[in-house]
């Protein structure tokens, strides 16, 4: 048992052992990269820069993107590295590291879309109140308390998973330290605390996720009442992939979570780890800012004061 206690690393698995699909998987996953790095980076360029964007959305949005840079960054690239160099080892202290970030990055988005989703009820239904309930201290103390709550969050994480022991062969069956893996790993008995941290993590992804549905409920409700067709469509075609993006993200991490373990690696539970981990950061610079009018506006403005100072 005191040997087993003693872990030096680990083993990534990841999605291949054949060569030629470790660099399918390398040009895959550094193209989906390179996409959530741009339009999230471009994102938070223009919302720096423009002063007509420093509102509680954008300043939402700017903070989403820079967790979506984040949470991306913590995973793809270290997969990436290791599929291009044909290594599978991670450190204890690498693999420790990886999952605090992750579940930090991953735990303050889910916050941060909570607060997106208060901020859009607000707006839309109490539009007359919205300087007041969301004014500049309110916007500040939501997007702290989504940052603080995300690393409380991930700091009971890690002191649940990595003072315990390790038994048995160090291979994870993931291209990243994913907890549902290291628990198969744990010695008979060590894994109760990790386990009413994820019971704790399904209460809280729940509550975020009713609200989130709560306020989105009565934004449409409201939308209804628009006497405009053009309005309404608007909105419907604004709310829903937000709330599409969001409820894949929290559904697809809660069944891999709560998943039973399994004694045989599967192919699913690799695809499902991709769809909360590298699918939210690709597709939410798409749904929830590239396509808005203030946005579209923001960065033409940008590109025509450089191409003319370019010119000149």
């Amino acid at each position: 048992m005191a040997n087993n206690s003693i872990v030096m690393g680990f083993l990534l698995l990841g999605f291949s052992e054949v060569r030629e699909l470790q660099l399918v998987h390398v040009v895959l996953f550094f193209l989906v990269y390179l996409v959530a790095l741009m339009g999230n980076l471009l994102i938070v360029t223009i919302t720096v820069l423009d002063q007509r964007l420093h509102t509680p959305m954008y300043v939402f949005l700017k903070h989403l993107s820079l967790l979506d840079i984040c949470y991306i960054t913590t995973t793809v690239p270290t997969s990436i590295l290791n599929s291009l160099t044909n290594s599978r080892s991670i450190s204890f202290l690498g693999c420790t590291t990886q999952v605090f970030l992750m579940y930090l990055f991953g735990s303050s988005e889910v916050f941060i879309l909570t607060a997106m989703s208060y901020d859009r009820y607000a707006a839309i239904c109490c539009p007359l109140r919205y300087g007041i309930i969301m004014d500049q201290k309110a916007c500040g103390k939501m997007v702290g308390a989504s940052w603080l709550s995300g690393s409380l969050y991930s700091l009971m994480h890690t002191a649940a998973i990595f003072p315990s022991h390790f038994c048995g062969p160090r291979i994870i069956h993931q291209f990243f330290c994913d907890v549902p893996q290291l628990l198969k790993l744990m010695c008979p008995g060590e894994a109760q605390a990790e386990v009413c941290v994820l019971v704790l993590s399904v209460i809280l992804c729940f509550g975020c996720f009713v609200s989130i549905l709560v306020s989105y409920v009565r934004i449409f409700l409201a939308v209804l009442k628009m006497p405009a067709t053009e309005s309404r469509t608007k909105a419907f075609s604004t709310c829903l992939p937000h709330l599409t993006v969001v409820s894949l993200y929290l559904f697809t991490s809660v069944c891999a979570h709560l998943k039973p373990p399994s004694s045989s690696p599967l192919t699913l539970d690799l695809l499902v780890s991709v769809f909360y981990t590298v699918l939210p950061p690709t597709l939410n610079p798409l749904i929830y800012s590239l396509r808005n009018r203030d946005m579209k506006a923001a960065l033409g403005k940008i590109f025509s004061v450089h191409f003319i100072s370019g010119v000149n």
